[in-house]
């Protein structure tokens, strides 16, 4: 299968802190890989260095095509990025004062200058297959937690890209919640996405993903299957 994902080398510092320290790994098509290690190895850093949300010193990445070099990405860079990976942040982040599908119909409009109606279509296709179409006009603060993340992952593919990355989605999740999205994301799979997810929940990540990467200190130390 082809490679998704591919990040070579990443070096990232905060000050005089490294960060990252070489990382690298590679994320097939149709994989869902947990990305595993104690607070601070860099899980969360290389999932917002792969976003394009945080600039990185050294190394390279490349998603679905799209290569990032160390320094500020571009606007048009950025704007590439943004068809080929979402990102669904561990406190879901939606605005608070949108609808959820206005949060959905955002960057479609917004970023990608897809008319109004269309953005609306796919989004209450999304909302439909994440079972919450019955929440489409609801405030982010109406939302239960397991309602609030199914709008986030609807968000993060409204414009449809082949990467989806998570940061701990079942730290607030009870056990039917944290089942019932094991299910979800192994259906996002069947339709030929690829999942990056970083995570402590070692029971999930051994019942749902297809390969666990596992970091230390900045670098990646292994890569198994579960």
């Amino acid at each position: 299968m082809s490679a998704v994902l591919r990040v070579n080398d990443l070096r990232l510092q905060r000050g005089t802190r490294p960060i990252l320290t070489g990382a690298a790994v590679e994320v097939a098509r149709g994989e869902l890989v947990a990305l595993m290690g104690p607070s601070g190895s860099g899980k969360t850093t290389l999932l917002r260095a792969v976003a394009g949300l945080e600039p990185f010193h050294g190394g390279a990445i490349d998603v679905d095509g799209v290569t990032l070099t160390a320094g500020p990405p571009d606007r048009r860079m950025l704007t590439a990025l943004r068809r080929k990976v979402g990102m669904v942040f561990q406190f879901h982040c939606l605005f608070e004062h949108l609808t959820a599908i206005q949060n959905i119909c955002l960057a479609p409009i917004h970023a990608h200058h897809v008319n109004t109606t269309d953005a609306a279509h796919r989004a209450r296709e999304l909302l439909g297959a994440f079972g919450v179409s019955h929440r489409a006009d609801a405030l982010p603060r109406q939302l239960s937690g397991g309602e609030a993340q199914r709008v986030a992952i609807a968000r993060a593919l409204a414009v449809d890209p082949p990467l989806l990355l998570m940061d701990e989605p079942t730290a607030s999740l009870d056990p039917i919640r944290r089942t019932e999205l094991g299910t979800l994301l192994r259906g996002l799979l069947a339709q030929g996405r690829t999942l990056v997810i970083a995570t402590h929940d070692e029971d999930f990540a051994v019942d749902f993903s297809t390969r666990i990467v596992r970091m230390q200190d900045g670098v990646v130390v292994s890569a198994a299957a579960p």
